[in-house]
């Protein structure tokens, strides 16, 4: 059994080995690797292949729909949106009060929703409206956005900086997901990246 002491004295490299020692196998939570591997491959595949379809997409779009259209719907249009804006806020504060690890989710979503609201906001709006809009969308749409991305990243880094994934200094996108099936030459890469050098200096 391992003292308050011996634990103090370790190293971050030494405490998330120590961590994955003790968590869960992700076979008893996931299933066998070959049923996670298959997973993997075809979400990985809807992603890839939608990358692809969107590329020609976006240039046809582009070459093809006029400026100007009539919408049907245009109420139904903005309302629906407005209620998925709604729920999302709501959910982003009760995962918020309630502390759970969703709130993450909700705050993405919620950021999204709101850069896509100024988006649509601005780019629909007539010479009547522009400037109000384009006021709107600097002023409080994207501001609360970044806000809610912010919430989201800040918490994510938190996380990972408490559970000895990552040193202050080191960038979010560089924490890898703690899988079994990750190759163990990461996770030495990972170690020794935040392990402090024997001349006292960071690592490069």
């Amino acid at each position: 059994m391992l003292t308050d002491a011996e634990i103090a004295q370790m190293s971050p490299a030494q405490r998330r080995r120590l961590i994955r020692k003790l968590t869960k196998s992700l076979s008893d939570v996931a299933g066998s690797p070959e049923k996670r591997q298959r997973i993997r491959v075809l979400r990985l595949t809807v992603m890839i292949g939608a990358v692809l379809v969107l590329i020609p997409w976006i240039v046809y779009l582009g070459m093809t729909l006029p400026q100007r259209h009539t919408a049907p719907h245009w109420d139904l249009t903005w309302v629906g949106f407005d209620v998925m804006l709604l729920v999302s806020f709501a959910g982003t504060a009760a995962f918020g009060l309630l502390r759970r690890q969703l709130l993450v989710v909700s705050a993405v979503a919620t950021g999204v929703l709101l850069i896509c609201d100024a988006w649509f906001d601005v780019t629909t709006a007539g010479p009547d409206g522009r400037w109000l809009s384009i006021a709107s969308a600097l002023l409080v749409e994207l501001p609360v956005a970044a806000l809610a991305l912010n919430t989201a990243l800040r918490l994510l880094r938190l996380q990972a900086e408490r559970m000895w994934l990552m040193p202050p200094a080191r960038h979010l996108w560089q924490v890898p997901l703690q899988l079994e099936d990750a190759q163990p030459s990461d996770a030495q890469r990972a170690d020794a990246a935040a392990e402090p050098r024997a001349d006292g200096l960071a690592p490069a």
